[in-house]
């Protein structure tokens, strides 16, 4: 996919996916869903599908979930920071020292704050903290009005200084997106000052507990943690291989993007990004020293676009500007779905599955619940 160059001046766990939890209520949760996505999964199974706490006990502490189970579930939608680019997790920016990271951290914690697409990709606005730890305001002051003029965005919070992962940083983090709800993305320049204290050797195990543990506050707050780190020397044929440390760290991460120049002195750069949540994309940025920011020349790889889903097609027409809010039983939902040949269940279980993407193409949340009448099912157009 070829794009125009565009400049991006504002205008004047354990487990790949981590512990989720089954809990079983009879209240809303996705009802109640923000914006970043911080919720708990809601179970829909019935009463014949239960597994009770005693139960799972037997198995010595080994909790299982059917198929059935799952299907039965709906789990909070991971919410897109920057559509197509980056999502709620923990991921890495890697790049060789001076390649241009920093300049790509703040251009991105600005556009994010502000709610301004970056490049070709739309953006979901919310406040910002860059942990700037290898830098001082001073230096900030100067490298921000450079790149942005006098334009300030309130939402967007810097630190030179912090805590490291087992003197407190959790906590300092915890208190931060307690002060601000609506906190979207963390920035943490670079890994190696937060890091344990004493922990000059690194293994495997390690590399992967340190990015788990800040995988696990991400995923518990719903918002991206992006932490810069370096390459290692050595050339590799594959630019992941390049991660410095162990694959721990890469293994443990939602994804990585990796910033590669053929000289440090060049203009020219090439962004590649892979994750659990987005296609692997290949991005060539150009750096425009005058104004500081990065400006994408070129996307590689073509974004695969999911196939239209009937279902989620049909559920678009039960709600709109005019009438915002629907409410009722499965049954009730396939009366004004006449094209749909299905049972009631069936399509719960399908909306299940299909929330997040009904979420986030179409800004519709979806909330199951149990009520004295049954089941019930309640739809709510977003307007961000």
């Amino acid at each position: 996919m070829s794009v125009k160059e565009k400049a991006t001046a504002p205008v004047p766990s354990v487990g790949a996916d981590g512990k989720q939890s089954l809990c079983k209520t009879n209240k809303e949760s996705i009802a109640d869903l923000p914006d970043k996505g911080n919720l708990q999964a809601t179970n829909n199974r019935g009463s014949g599908a239960e597994v009770t706490a005693e139960k799972r006990d037997r198995i010595d502490g080994l909790e299982t979930v059917s198929m059935t189970e799952l299907y039965d579930t709906a789990y909070p939608p991971k919410i897109p920071i920057v559509d197509g680019l980056i999502y709620a997790g923990t991921y890495l920016f890697v790049g060789a020292p001076k390649v241009g990271k920093s300049f790509f951290m703040a251009q991105l914690g600005y556009h994010v704050s502000m709610g301004l697409d970056l490049w070709d990709y739309p953006v979901r606005k919310g406040t910002v903290l860059y942990l700037a730890l290898e830098d001082d305001y001073a230096r900030l002051q100067k490298r921000l009005s450079r790149m942005f003029g006098m334009e300030c965005s309130e939402n967007f919070y810097f630190a030179t200084q912090s805590k490291t992962l087992n003197e407190g940083l959790e906590e300092q983090l915890n208190q931060f997106v307690k002060v601000h709800t609506d906190a979207r993305l963390i920035i943490i320049d670079t890994l190696q000052k937060v890091r344990e204290v004493g922990g000059d050797k690194f293994s495997y195990a390690s590399d992967y507990e340190i990015v788990t543990k800040l995988k696990a506050f991400s995923d518990k707050h719903g918002i991206c943690l992006l932490v810069v780190h370096h390459t290692r020397k050595m050339e590799s044929s594959d630019s992941f291989d390049m991660i410095s440390g162990t694959n721990g760290l890469l293994g443990a991460a939602d994804g990585a993007f990796v910033m590669q120049k053929e000289k440090r002195t060049d203009n020219k750069a090439v962004l590649e990004v892979a994750g659990r949540d987005q296609q692997d994309q290949r991005l060539l940025l150009d750096f425009d020293r005058e104004q500081c920011v990065w400006k994408l020349t070129k996307a590689e790889t073509e974004l695969w676009k999911e196939p239209a889903d009937p279902v989620l097609e049909a559920i678009v027409k039960v709600v709109s500007e005019e009438q915002p809010q629907w409410s009722g039983t499965a049954s009730e939902l396939l009366q004004l779905l006449p094209e749909m040949d299905m049972q009631p269940n069936v399509l719960t279980r399908k909306l299940n599955v299909g929330a997040e993407r009904l979420f986030v193409d179409y800004g519709i949340r979806y909330a199951s619940s149990r009520g004295h009448s049954g089941r019930m099912i309640k739809l709510e157009l977003i307007k961000e």
